[in-house]
């Protein structure tokens, strides 16, 4: 599978993702890249969406989350799920 290596256009495939796997009632445009993905001043998330999103990043990108701490750090944001997806990538 061909991913992008642009940040934005993978920030982008991210907020797809994310509008299509937890069928959020907004559209890409409303996800800012650095909004917090959990709480009530971001998209408030919770932990079944985290899991979710966990399962979404390993079969769309491989990249595979077991550790809370590092799930903390990868889905606070969209941008920081870019990041640890281009991590990932550039260590293959």
């Amino acid at each position: 599978m061909n991913r992008p290596t642009d940040p934005q256009a993978l920030r982008d495939e991210i907020k797809a993702m994310l509008v299509e796997t937890l069928m959020l009632q907004r559209t890409v445009a409303e996800i800012a890249d650095a909004q917090p993905l959990f709480g009530p001043e971001g998209l408030g998330l919770d932990s079944v969406d985290a899991l979710q999103l966990v399962v979404a990043l390993d079969k769309g990108y491989g990249l595979k989350i077991s550790d809370a701490e590092v799930a903390k750090q990868a889905l606070q944001s969209v941008t920081a799920m870019a990041d640890a997806v281009l991590a990932h990538q550039a260590k293959r």
